[in-house]
């Protein structure tokens, strides 16, 4: 690995990774209204899908996104359509991520589709894509092997992604264990049924 490409990369994709965006809001919704634990599972699908837009980018698979456009918009349009549906739900206190009024506790929401929350926000996010095509190819020394670089990269940027998630997912469980008395229940429940689905906009719009 070139090392003094490694030297840029390394704050290049932090700053990059610790920047408000989908995956971070989404982080400090969830951990809101979930917590941190529970968060985990969308953090691993989150992960998973930068970990594929990244070999993607390197390896221009991500060229099949832009000669078919219409398949990134369908797919764009299914995962905002569900953060926005959960989003509402939130915000009338109703669904598996809202805070229950009576006691606080969260509704049980399946690993499975946190997990997936995680994945299509991260794959279906077109700020990423343009991120991954337009800055990691350039860190590829074409002198050295393709394989034993893009293992190294990838594994910095999921380091990253998942360092500054979990610094968003316990800002979130901060502010609700502040706000968590029942009376401000309804309130947690609306401040993160708002950022759900503004998140859900930001991809549509995106």
């Amino acid at each position: 690995m070139n090392l003094a490409l490694l030297s840029v990369f390394i704050p290049t994709f932090f700053f990059v990774s610790i920047t408000p965006g989908m995956c971070m809001t989404l982080a400090l919704t969830l951990g809101m209204s979930i917590g941190y634990r529970r968060t985990l599972w969308m953090m691993l699908g989150e992960v998973i899908g930068v970990g594929l837009v990244s070999v993607a980018a390197v390896l221009g698979i991500s060229s099949i996104m832009l000669n078919y456009p219409w398949l990134f918009t369908i797919l764009k349009s299914v995962g905002a359509a569900y953060l926005f549906y959960l989003g509402i739900s939130m915000w009338q206190s109703k669904g598996r991520l809202a805070l229950s009024e009576a006691n606080t506790e969260t509704h049980v929401s399946r690993n499975w589709d946190l997990i997936m929350q995680g994945f299509l926000t991260a794959i279906a996010n077109p700020k990423g894509w343009a991120f991954m095509i337009s800055l990691l190819p350039p860190f590829i020394d074409v002198e050295k092997p393709l394989v034993q670089q893009l293992v190294v990269l990838v594994a910095i940027i999921l380091t990253f992604e998942f360092i500054c998630m979990s610094i968003y997912a316990t800002g979130g469980k901060a502010l609700k264990s502040a706000l968590g008395h029942s009376k401000n229940v309804r309130l947690i429940n609306r401040i993160s049924g708002s950022l759900m689905m503004g998140v859900g906009v930001w991809l549509f719009a995106g």
